[in-house]
């Protein structure tokens, strides 16, 4: 864009006539042609409605709107993809879905081509899930499988590397043999031994990482509640459960709940079946989920269960609470998320927070990017 020193009286009005949407009402008395012509028909057609307020605030003299019409919704998608960059096109889709209804037409594969994909179109479709009609299922596997590939690229080496720091900081030994020494923090403990006439430090002591054991060394359990408000979190607990899962010196396990729950360990080897198994949108059973994940705990002192809920329970409060005491008494992590997302500070039950913290969970909120460290830290025991 123009420095604002610089840009004309005219070319103000015209960013003004696009930004309040026309009409008697929005003052600036510019007119349009050629391109801001489609382009403010484009915006007109999400944010021109008569039951919303205009882009300027006010209410708008006319009515803008999609229809329900495949093609007009696909002529619109080419607009905006024409004349908006991609982060804007990602805005405008979401703000169509969710101010038009038009999550019907989402349903029709030639449609869905046409989306640009991002993680608000993963979530409907997965709220969509058991709608999608056969041919409209494949298009739809495909471009979740395009939005986590995305992800992953971002997150999976920094986890990897977390896990597999955490596990060798945890095996550490003063007494390793030849393989195992670790020279870097064996010439840090012993740089007071360093001998000024031979150029070298002779250390006293040597500083290593133990082998590591035939059994699995650390076992996570994630827990992850698919209340409609929890919709982001799902989607990337079934990508870190899916690149866990990968990692032979973890056992990992993954559940879904609502007021039941669903054991999607057999798929974690492909997080798009992963988020194909769960059902957004339901009520909420703690307790239940955690009853469930102490069946699945064998190893508690070398266990963490991540908990990813905004806790508004649903079933026994108490019985909640009992269980999470329970868990930490024997020995378990529990590391409990209020939400795993980039959407900021999330909505939670702040009393049931604080009570979780007092018997000894970890709660917090995190960002995906966050997540790797903030495991290695429940791995480490910290």
């Amino acid at each position: 864009m123009s420095d604002p020193q610089r840009v004309s009286e005219a070319e103000r009005m015209r960013r003004w006539r696009l930004v309040l949407g026309g009409g008697d009402a929005d003052g600036t008395g510019a007119g349009l042609n050629g391109d801001d012509v489609r382009i403010d028909a484009a915006m007109g057609a999400v944010y021109d409605q008569e039951s919303q307020p205009r882009r300027g605030g006010r209410g708008s003299g006319r009515a803008g709107g999609l229809g329900k019409s495949a093609p007009r919704v696909a002529r619109w998608l080419g607009d905006i993809r024409t004349y908006f960059p991609t982060p804007v096109v990602q805005v405008m889709q979401r703000d169509a879905i969710d101010r038009l209804d038009l999550k019907q037409l989402l349903l029709e594969p030639e449609l869905l081509e046409s989306i640009e994909p991002d993680l608000h179109l993963v979530t409907t479709l997965v709220e969509l899930n058991h709608l999608l009609p056969d041919e409209t299922r494949a298009t739809a596997r495909q471009v979740i499988a395009s939005v986590l590939a995305d992800l992953e690229r971002r997150l999976t080496d920094r986890t990897r590397a977390a896990v597999h720091g955490a596990l060798a900081r945890a095996n550490r030994t003063r007494r390793p043999r030849a393989g195992d020494v670790d020279w870097g923090r064996t010439v840090h403990a012993n740089l007071r031994h360093y001998q000024p006439d031979y150029r070298t430090v002779i250390p006293e002591r040597l500083v290593g990482f133990g082998r590591r054991q035939r059994s699995l060394a650390k076992d996570v359990v994630i827990a992850v509640d698919q209340s409609g408000s929890m919709a982001d979190s799902v989607v990337y607990a079934s990508l870190f459960g899916a690149v866990l899962a990968q990692l032979p010196a973890l056992r990992t396990q993954l559940i879904a709940f609502d007021t039941s729950v669903t054991d999607l360990t057999p798929v974690l080897h492909d997080p798009v079946d992963v988020l194909f198994g769960v059902q957004l949108g339901g009520g909420t059973d703690i307790a239940e989920a955690l009853g469930y994940c102490r069946r699945l705990i064998t190893r508690p002192n070398e266990t963490v269960l991540v908990l990813i809920s905004d806790l508004f329970e649903g079933g026994n409060a108490d019985l909640m609470r009992a269980r999470v005491a329970r868990m930490v008494q024997s020995g378990v992590r529990v590391l409990c998320l209020l939400a795993l997302s980039d959407e900021g500070a999330p909505v939670h039950d702040q009393q049931a927070a604080a009570d979780l913290a007092a018997l000894g969970a970890t709660v917090m909120s995190c960002t995906p990017d966050r997540f790797p460290d903030v495991l290695a830290d429940a791995l480490e025991g910290r």
